[in-house]
């Protein structure tokens, strides 16, 4: 049996994270400048306490923890990167009346042991840069609507219509860039194009929202029922006794952005993907209202998706009917 490695927690910051070592069941806690020189000296305040591998845990913080996660990975530690909600409830859990950096960092170095939460992979360098310019368009686009509809909101003073008139014309040209940039992009790495051709052959898919699927890196999840998760289109059940009976609905726990992607496809799709109409047209009969058709509709296009980058077979409508027929 292999024996488990030490664990490290960390609460990471803009500027700086603490790090807590639980080496024997006592904890160590030491906080570092969030950049190359403060990995630098943790790798050595673990080698004083003659560590050589560890198991961090850290929260999804946006980019804050990224270069961090990857020092850990490139040097061998085993590096798990977990929803800060969950850290969240287990804190609440062992009725942490206090919160502080370091007893954060405690209490994911807890976790951490407590439930050996599974290894983050690093996404291939390509995948990453993908995503980091998915990420950048969607908000070059949210700072458009915000100025374009500022344009209607400001007093009529001709300085300020024509900064805006500026602004939106300036982050148009810069969309139009970063869209370019996505294609080229894509069109390199011969991997990335294949996926994004396979996206593109499911009815309703088109090109930016392929590019965002194969930013998220579907493949990586073991199911289709794990990547419905990860963008928060898994149902979610509230029922308990006899008393609480309440509407099935979309537990929403993942990925905001991307759940937000597939809204305008599912659309799509419910008016000319086979697969997706039969869906949304035995929700009808059910009398289920549009909401839940759309929902189930987003869903059935992550699994579709999930199933076609697993696969390397494009989209097929008739794919269950032929299996049955070959049955």
């Amino acid at each position: 049996m292999t024996t488990p490695l030490p664990v490290l927690g960390l609460d990471i910051a803009k500027e700086t994270y603490e790090a807590d070592l639980l080496l024997n069941e006592r904890h160590i806690g030491r906080e570092f400048q969030n950049k190359a020189a403060g990995y630098a000296k943790m790798a050595t305040w673990l080698k004083q306490h003659q560590v050589e591998q560890v198991h961090a845990c850290m929260e999804a913080t946006g980019g804050y923890g990224h270069n961090l996660a990857m020092f850990l990975h490139e040097h061998g530690h085993t590096v798990s990167i977990v929803n800060p909600a969950v850290i969240h409830h287990y804190a609440l859990s062992q009725l942490a009346r206090n919160k502080t950096d370091r007893l954060d960092a405690q209490v994911i170095a807890r976790y951490c042991v407590s439930e050996r939460p599974r290894a983050w992979v690093p996404p291939a360098p390509e995948v990453l840069r993908l995503r980091q310019l998915v990420n950048y368009l969607e908000t070059l686009k949210e700072e458009r609507a915000r100025q374009y509809n500022r344009q209607a909101a400001e007093p009529p003073l001709s300085e300020i219509q024509h900064a805006l008139q500026e602004q939106v014309a300036l982050l148009d040209h810069q969309i139009e860039q970063f869209q370019q940039a996505i294609r080229d992009h894509i069109d390199h790495p011969p991997d990335l194009r294949q996926r994004r051709d396979l996206l593109q052959s499911i009815n309703g898919i088109g090109a930016e929202t392929a590019a965002k699927l194969v930013a998220a890196n579907l493949q990586a999840f073991d199911s289709a029922r794990a990547a419905a998760a990860y963008v928060g289109l898994s149902p979610g059940i509230r029922e308990s006794g006899a008393s609480v009976r309440r509407k099935t609905r979309l537990c929403k726990l993942g990925n905001a952005s991307l759940r937000k992607a597939m809204y305008w496809p599912a659309i799509t799709a419910i008016r000319c993907n086979p697969v997706v109409m039969d869906l949304a047209d035995r929700l009808a009969k059910r009398n289920k209202c549009n909401m839940v058709c759309i929902g189930a509709a987003m869903h059935k296009l992550i699994c579709l998706a999930y199933g076609v980058l697993k696969s390397g077979v494009p989209f097929d409508p008739d794919y269950a009917l032929k299996a049955h027929s070959a049955a």
